[in-house]
């Protein structure tokens, strides 16, 4: 490790007594990666292909499989150009690795995320390494690594771990080369520029000027915050621009060319504006939305949210601190102004939050303001983890089969964990506090993935059509056909031949081709009158009901099988 990598500012730290066990500092991104990993795998090879989006981005990369073309991007028939390639590449890979027969493992799409989310907590722990002991940078990457947004994207096939991960990696980057020009320090080494860009050009190549934006914010943030902006050209921003231009530009103008222009018409100019225009696809939300989520979202960390937020305050004049808030003021301003919301938007922030809880955690600090703010901070904590425990406990008699004794035992084994913070917080035990709050995490993230998961059957309607389809099916017969029921996460089970159909279109395709069809209950009369009138036969073979989340309404889907008509 250089001269500058340990840059601790907490006053006599070096004295302080060790709060880790030895095996800890001795392989603490190890450890670190290892309790990430334990806390995100419950649910991810068995959590059914979810609509919208993962299943989506999933079904487009199949199709690339497919088709062999990895410049174009389309799912079923039309286009789909509101991203960048980047992800659907990534996922191609790991599924071309790991994926087997028909590709509708869903969890193969899913890797590069967990590797992503991996990235992202690696990243965060050499971003407080660089300024801090070896405590602190283990707790930010923990509290990063069981954030409960970080945890859901970790196993979802999306772009936002990923993105996580190179955001990370660029910020870390930017800020070592700012502190290193703030302590007169040697310029920063050729490798980690090329790792910062290189991470920068990835991150535009997964989701457009999301990255951009929250790097260049914290940039002009600290610039006009020091009134300096000297430092800058030590980021070789010409080196950086060849870079990012390398990994983009083959494939910015090939798309360009491939889609006559239209992918920009549509990620950028409809997308991308869209969301900063206006509420798109009815997500819209007022400013303050995001921080209203904060303690659910960023849980177990939000134990920690107020009182590193106030401490970090008053640490401003240190240069790490600094940057540390205008990353996250910064990023969490942009998102909140936005008219279009969602609680993964903020996940960027997430590092440097992260990074001024832990700061905090190390430094023991108490004020009258770090006091107020740490009880608001434990009340807040305590109703998200009593929430979590009940609901992955009741969730099953709600929306499956109902919840056995030993579901809310386990779940109340989470629950006490989180009470057990309360006493901790109040005789200033806060390296006890975590503990149980991360304990707490893991064993009701293990008891949402591995008990809760698998007995929510009214949800997972495309996964029980599918298998009812599997039941019935015989040897030639066509694709399905489905009427009324659309949603990606069919098409991807199914294949990508499935017809998507409305009542009278069903019909008519099924009387010709005959097989099997899906039918929900409000297109059943036009498809069946449609099968009468082509001289066709359609036997009903079972009924599927459950919950379209995605809706948010009740849905009965019958099987049948379809004798075509005698030509």
């Amino acid at each position: 490790m250089d001269a500058w990598a340990v840059l601790d500012t907490r006053p006599g730290g070096a004295a302080r007594r060790a709060v880790l066990p030895e095996a800890v500092r001795r392989y603490p991104l190890a450890v670190l990666l290892f309790i990430c990993v334990l806390a995100w795998l419950p649910g991810f090879f068995t959590l059914p292909p979810l609509d919208r989006d993962e299943s989506r981005f999933a079904q487009a990369t199949k199709q690339m499989l497919e088709t062999g073309d990895f410049v174009d991007i389309n799912l079923g028939g039309v286009p789909r150009y509101e991203k960048p390639a980047g992800i659907y590449w990534l996922q191609a890979a790991s599924t071309a690795a790991l994926g087997t027969g028909a590709r509708d493992s869903i969890w193969t799409y899913r890797v590069p995320s967990l590797l992503g989310a991996l990235a992202g907590v690696a990243a965060t722990f050499f971003l407080v390494r660089t300024f801090a002991g070896v405590e602190a940078a283990f707790a930010a990457g923990l509290i990063l690594g069981l954030s409960i947004l970080l945890m859901s994207e970790a196993k979802i096939a999306k772009t936002d771990a990923v993105l996580l991960g190179c955001t990370a990696t660029a910020q870390t980057v930017l800020m070592r080369v700012y502190l290193r020009a703030r302590t007169e320090l040697a310029r920063p080494a050729l490798s980690e520029l090329v790792l910062g860009w290189g991470a920068f050009g990835l991150g535009v190549l997964i989701k457009g000027p999301v990255i951009a934006a929250v790097c260049v914010a914290s940039v002009i943030a600290v610039v006009i915050w020091d009134r300096d902006w000297r430092w800058l050209p030590r980021l070789r921003p010409l080196l950086g621009l060849g870079i990012v231009c390398l990994i983009v530009l083959p494939w910015a103008v090939a798309i360009g060319i491939a889609s006559h222009g239209q992918f920009y018409q549509k990620s950028l100019g409809q997308d991308f504006a869209g969301k900063l225009m206006g509420d798109q696809e009815s997500h819209g939300a007022p400013p303050g939305y995001f921080t209203l989520l904060s303690s659910f979202i960023f849980w177990p960390g939000s134990l920690f949210l107020l009182p590193g937020l106030v401490h970090g305050f008053a640490r401003r004049r240190e240069p790490a601190v600094r940057y540390l808030l205008c990353w996250a003021v910064t990023t969490w301003l942009i998102f909140e102004l936005a008219p279009t919301k969602l609680p993964h938007y903020v996940l960027p922030a997430f590092p440097a939050l992260a990074a001024l809880c832990a700061l905090w955690l190390v430094s023991g600090a108490t004020t009258k303001a770090t006091r107020v703010a740490q009880y608001i901070s434990l009340v807040l904590f305590t109703i998200a983890g009593l929430t979590l425990a009940g609901f992955v406990a009741w969730a099953p008699q709600r929306f499956g089969g109902g919840s056995p004794w030993w579901l809310y035992a386990t779940a109340a084994l989470g629950g006490i964990a989180v009470l057990a913070v309360i006493p901790s917080i109040v005789t200033r035990q806060l390296w006890r506090a975590a503990s149980c709050a991360a304990f707490g995490a893991v064993v009701l993230y293990g008891v949402a993935g591995f008990l809760t998961v698998p007995r929510l059957t009214q949800l997972w309607l495309s996964p029980r059509l599918a298998e009812a389809v599997a039941r019935h099916s015989q040897a030639n017969d066509p694709p399905v056909v489905t009427a009324g029921y659309a949603e990606p996460s069919i098409t991807f089970l199914l294949g990508t031949k499935t017809a998507l159909e409305d009542g009278p279109a069903a019909g008519r395709t099924a009387a010709m081709a005959g097989g099997l069809a899906l039918v929900s209950s409000d297109q059943q009369e036009s498809f069946l009158s449609a099968i009468r009138e082509a001289g066709a036969r359609a036997v009903s073979l079972e009924d599927i009901a459950g919950l379209n989340y995605s809706r948010g309404k009740q849905t009965r889907i019958t099987l049948y099988r379809i004798a075509p008509a005698v030509r």
